[in-house]
């Protein structure tokens, strides 16, 4: 199968950052962000490789006073403050090529069959990062949000009251609830276990989830945000068992061991909140027992879904351009 095309590199011949694509294994990914492809991409996972030049500013600083001072002794004027920025980015530009260079990967999990895509990203703007670039190498690439007909604050709130999580879930030790007051306090749970009276009387008081880890049928365990984000995704023992050879030597066994675990329990955890909330449908009532906030409009970096398929149902564009 051929493989996708690699995305062009940004022309910013000044740019202290460039980003291209690597193979990267498809279940190394550690806090994911879901999203879906609405043209067809390879079964393969990538990763975005963010490339930093480290220029710390104190050195630039230094560069453009030696240059000024040797403006100011050859001409004998100081240069002003349109010179010093010009200055600067003379300075910069001459010493990138001398500058350490940090590099970051972006995993990246595409399921087409299941019409998921997951971005390994530590932030929204990354992960829109990478879907502008997606969209740049494959025409016709967009993204819908999934919107699911309970807030995922209201559905953890509604577990953690009734001690009684959805099922093929088990909630895990660690919790945050957060208080939508002017001062927004903050009370956290680590290691602990979280069936206590006074969990359920700051929920009684105001206070939502943003955060609460779950284990998903004792082979994924992972922290479900108020923002609908999966954070912290952890693969437990067994799951890559009876596979030849270690974790990570065979990138396409590993990444659909990965994709049978997470395509199902993405759905699982879809129904858990009520399913998909269709556009102009209204929500289904919550329990009396918590607030009933509405669902956030999610952000770029949630969870969302469409089609992945070519025009013609099979070969992804670039292939089908070729037959």
């Amino acid at each position: 199968m051929a493989r996708p095309p690699h995305l062009a590199k940004p022309s910013m011949p000044r740019s202290l950052r460039r980003r291209f694509f690597k193979l990267l294994l498809a279940a190394a990914v550690t806090s994911v962000v879901l999203v879906v492809v609405m043209r067809w991409v390879p079964p393969l996972g990538s990763a975005l490789m963010v490339e930093r030049k480290v220029v710390p500013g104190a050195v630039v600083r230094r560069r453009v006073e030696e240059m000024a001072q040797r403006i100011e002794r050859d001409t004998g004027r100081k240069p002003g403050k349109k010179a010093q920025k010009e200055l600067k980015e003379l300075a910069l530009l001459e010493l990138l090529p001398m500058a350490f260079t940090k590099r970051a990967s972006v995993g990246v999990w595409i399921a087409p069959k299941e019409r998921l895509l997951a971005i390994d990203a530590g932030s929204a703007g990354m992960a829109d990062d990478v879907l502008t670039l997606l969209a740049q190498a494959l025409p016709g690439f967009s993204a819908l949000a999934i919107n699911t007909a309970l807030s995922p604050a209201t559905a953890m709130a509604d577990w953690l009251v009734s001690g009684e999580p959805p099922a093929g879930f088990t909630i895990d030790r660690d919790c945050e609830l957060k208080a939508a007051d002017g001062e927004k306090p903050v009370v956290r749970y680590a290691r602990h276990a979280l069936d206590l009276p006074e969990i359920r009387e700051h929920i009684a008081a105001g206070k939502r989830p943003t955060r609460l880890a779950l284990t998903w049928t004792d082979r994924v365990s992972f922290v479900l945000t108020e923002g609908f984000q999966v954070k912290k995704l952890t693969f437990l023992e067994g799951v890559f068992e009876g596979k030849p050879g270690k974790k990570g030597e065979d990138f396409e066994a590993d990444a659909a061991i990965a994709t049978g675990e997470l395509a199902p329990m993405i759905d699982e955890l879809i129904d858990a909140l009520g399913g998909e909330q269709v556009i102009g449908a209204p929500a289904p009532a919550a329990a009396p027992s918590t607030a009933t906030d509405p669902a956030p409009a999610p952000a770029a970096a949630e969870v969302q879904r469409g089609a992945a398929a070519s025009a013609d149902g099979n070969l992804p564009p670039w292939e089908a351009a070729a037959a």
